[in-house]
């Protein structure tokens, strides 16, 4: 895992028969500012060499602070470091905790939409009584406006019937809770610390620590269902991550942490309008918790190499405090 304090991009142009090529690559350094041009410039001279060559290579590197960089560090503003993790403030102004080894699994509350023998069961016997009513009268016409008032009846009672399946199945959040419950049962050698958060479930793996390229890994976010965006970054990125404090939206801040685009670094001018932002939000941030623990699976058992990272996690989101969710 790479977080880096020093940003700079490098940038290399040539012209040969009317056409202009420019590449430009970024750099980064925990050293100093000098070291992270220079990385700039030694990674914008291979790239630029490759796209010479013929090769179909991007000419520039999206700055993006997080989700979907490729082949770049996570770029944002470092808040503090505790051991080898890492606490950032992520593109919307929230704390991000960064760890290369503590699992962290989030699980939204999101319900599935009707399964297709629902829909093949309720539609196939509606669309067969319009073809029937429609060579009983003799006209395609006939058919045809039953066809689609057969169709749309049949999307009203598919609706009707899943809502009914959803609330005798106790929705999203009890079948979030059955995949946790049921993973646990598989894997009774683990060890696991279940949160609410305020739209799912987090999960932390306590019993070992874990490299994010594991086979293990990519299983136990299948089964659990996890965002399969934050699956690949925890690969790309390699490490874990988990929101330790409030989205600002959720505390009552709709104004977007200055300046726009939050991605970092910022010109030093903009430095004073963002501190301002932020100070807001650390105030209104003190009445709410990032999430709530709930529950532990397995043995309990916390592998000394994981346990910073879970007392961290545990006390930047409040986790055991009454605070309302946000």
């Amino acid at each position: 895992m790479i977080v880096p304090q020093y940003w700079a991009e490098g940038r290399l142009q040539h012209r040969s028969k009317g056409r202009q090529v420019t590449v430009r690559r970024f750099g980064w350094s925990d050293v100093s500012q000098q070291e992270a041009q220079a990385h700039a410039d030694a990674r914008t001279r291979e790239a630029f060499e490759r796209v010479l060559a013929g090769e179909p290579l991007q000419r520039r590197e999206d700055k993006r602070p997080y989700n979907g960089a490729v082949g770049v560090p996570i770029r944002e503003e470092i808040i503090a470091r505790d051991g080898d993790s890492v606490i950032t403030r992520n593109s919307y102004g929230a704390l991000c905790l960064n760890t290369p080894h503590a699992l962290f699994v989030d699980i939204d509350f999101e319900a599935p939409g009707p399964a297709a023998a629902l829909k093949r069961n309720v539609r196939l016997p509606l669309l067969a009584f319009a073809a029937i009513a429609g060579v009983w009268a003799g006209s395609w016409w006939v058919g045809l406006v039953a066809a689609v008032v057969a169709w749309l009846v049949a999307g009203r009672v598919i609706r009707h019937l899943h809502a009914a399946r959803l609330r005798r199945d106790g929705g999203p959040e009890a079948w979030a809770n059955a995949r946790v419950e049921a993973f646990t049962a598989a894997h009774p050698d683990w060890s696991l610390r279940q949160y609410r958060t305020p739209a799912g479930l987090r999960v932390l793996v306590t019993h070992r620590p874990f490299d994010p390229a594991e086979p293990e890994v990519e299983a136990c976010f299948k089964a659990l269902q996890s965002d399969p965006v934050y699956a690949v970054m925890c690969v790309r990125q390699h490490c874990f991550r988990a929101r330790v404090s409030p989205k600002p939206w959720r505390i009552g801040i709709d104004r977007h942490l200055r300046p726009r685009p939050g991605t970092w670094p910022i010109k030093p001018e903009r430095m004073e309008e963002r501190r301002q932002w932020v100070a807001d939000y650390e105030r209104r941030s003190e009445g709410f918790a990032a999430c709530r623990y709930e529950r532990t699976f397995g043995e309990g058992r916390i592998d000394p190499g994981v346990e910073p990272v879970r007392a961290l996690h545990d006390r930047l989101c409040r986790a055991e405090s009454a605070l309302p969710l946000a």
